[in-house]
């Protein structure tokens, strides 16, 4: 609408100048010459295809520009309203960017973190590296009961559903992992047309809502789960417990994002507000998590699966180990989330207050999987503010074998951090269903950012290994990063943490272990 309303507002202001110029003076030509040109500056921004601000917000969107050449600061504190460090800081922002630009991410003079600062952390780099390798190596997703395993790349496209996202933002990522070969997560809204149209690997989500999969009632459908698993463009299962932003509580899809498409795609009514219970009707204990996690590897003939979870009690964790050793049932991989990330609306104190953050829930997860002996048979992969090669690595020291990237995504796919998701009137088509704002969003274009940045991302994550003399990620250890813990002692993670050894919680589970190990349940989720 703004489009045409400013498109339309300068043709008149033309033509009325160039009326007073001919009647009134000649000094109103000036006048003409400003709104021809801006004008004309209005047709290329709505149909260049290079910027979605510029295609929704013709003339007004280069102040953004503007501001980011004059200060980038000034385009933070007026766009992006950084407050609490929630959006990503400048330089994690500009680096996105330029990666899904393809252009030069180097800079001068050094660091600009303050290193003296107490939680400082940083990589340890050794005096005779490597070269990094030619091939981006993968990770293989798939235990024992596995038939149809999947190598999985270092970093994917995290949970982000239709819905929360317009169409043309999936297609965009899902365009730009059929071309990087790397894996697309849907998200709890369901299987549509978008996460297959173009082809890329696919992780399908399963939430409470069961949505995509779902019976009228809203119970899980195993037959029309078959259907759709059986595509050969979903390569995993996940069913996700809880997630970062918001765990403990479900989605919320607002009645004004529900429209025809969605309602159709989730199986839930047009117009009505959508919410995911906050908690499954399929299993209410840790050992029936884990048979339903075998029910859905069946229906899937084979292939991953897996949940997802932001991790709360470790004894509640401990019991869903427990009870994968009782039944000889494991999942193929593990999502931890941290309560750091999260890309859709959320309650403030719910992102601020609940959840446990991404280091320690996913060091919880692979020490517990280590302790109980089966983590050669589950694969972890982290979400969570990952954005960089740096937090690959780290995360890989810190358990994972893989990383999945939401905000980054989005921001290759060209958000802007307006945090304007829940409203339906993103500026840039990206989180939104108004189908004038998400056409300004290019398919094609963002595709091959969202390409850039995933394999810019990584190939620094593979030279930043090289560089600590790792010839693969199965070299790096809790020694290689550190972290400042005062103003004159700093320690690595393999002295600031307890790594438990294979086995050791079902010989003998260590002191600061035994309490939760003692109260963990297979027949229960209850912490203490």
């Amino acid at each position: 609408m703004l489009r045409i309303t400013m498109l339309g507002a300068l043709f008149v202001l033309t033509l009325g100048a160039a009326a007073l110029a001919w009647f009134v003076g000649p000094g109103w030509w000036v006048a003409v010459a400003v709104f021809l040109i801006l004008f004309l500056v209005a047709i290329y921004d709505v149909t260049q295809k290079k910027h979605s601000i510029l295609r929704n917000y013709p003339v007004l969107g280069h102040m953004r520009f503007m501001l980011e050449y004059i200060r980038p600061e000034l385009q933070q504190y007026f766009i992006e309203r950084n407050y609490d460090g929630r959006p990503y800081d400048r330089d994690t922002r500009s680096l996105i960017y330029e990666r899904a630009k393809g252009t030069n991410e180097e800079q001068a003079f050094g660091t600009e973190r303050d290193v003296n600062a107490v939680g400082y952390e940083y990589l340890v780099h050794s005096t005779a590296p490597l070269e990094p390798p030619a091939e981006q190596p993968r990770v293989r997703i798939g235990g024992p009961d596995c038939t149809q395993p999947y190598d999985m790349a270092l970093l994917n496209v995290s949970a982000m559903s239709f819905g929360a996202l317009s169409a043309n933002a999936l297609m965009a990522m899902n365009k730009g992992a059929a071309m990087g070969g790397f894996a697309h997560d849907t998200g709890e809204g369901g299987l549509s047309e978008y996460h297959l149209k173009h082809g890329g690997d696919l992780v399908w989500e399963i939430g409470s809502g069961y949505f995509g999969a779902r019976t009228k009632d809203g119970n899980f459908d195993p037959d029309i789960f078959a259907e759709k698993a059986a595509h050969p463009s979903v390569k995993c299962l996940s069913l996700k417990l809880s997630q970062g932003a918001k765990p403990g509580i479900g989605g919320v899809l607002p009645a004004g994002k529900v429209t025809a498409e969605i309602a159709k795609t989730r199986g839930v009514p047009e117009g009505v507000k959508c919410v995911s219970p906050p908690s499954h009707k399929v299993f209410s204990t840790p050992r029936e998590l884990i048979l339903f996690m075998a029910k859905m590897r069946a229906l899937s003939l084979g292939k991953p699966v897996g949940f997802k979870l932001c991790v709360g009690s470790r004894s509640e964790f401990l019991g869903i180990c427990k009870a994968m050793v009782a039944e000889g049932i494991t999942p193929d991989f593990i999502i931890v989330d941290g309560s750091e990330g999260g890309t859709g609306a959320a309650p403030m104190e719910y992102e601020d207050h609940v959840g446990t953050p991404l280091t320690e829930g996913l060091m919880l997860v692979h020490n517990a999987l280590v302790g109980t002996g089966l983590r050669d048979r589950i694969r972890i992969g982290a979400s969570g503010k990952v954005a960089t090669g740096t937090d690959i690595i780290k995360r890989v020291i810190q358990g994972a074998d893989y990383t999945n990237a939401a905000r980054a995504m989005m921001m290759a796919t060209g958000c802007i951090q307006s945090q304007r998701c829940h409203t339906n009137q993103c500026p840039v088509g990206v989180a939104t269903q108004d189908p004038r704002r998400a056409s300004a969003l290019n398919v094609e274009d963002k595709s091959h950012r969202v390409q850039r940045y995933q394999h810019a991302t990584v190939a620094e994550a593979l030279r930043m290994a090289a560089s600590m003399g790792a010839h693969d990620f199965s070299e790096l250890s809790p020694a290689m990063l550190r972290r400042r813990i005062g103003h004159m002692d700093t320690k690595s993670y393999a002295e600031l943490y307890n790594w438990l050894q294979p086995g050791e919680l079902l010989q003998q589970p260590p002191e600061s272990w035994a309490q939760d190990w003692a109260a963990a349940n297979v027949d229960a989720f209850s912490h203490n």
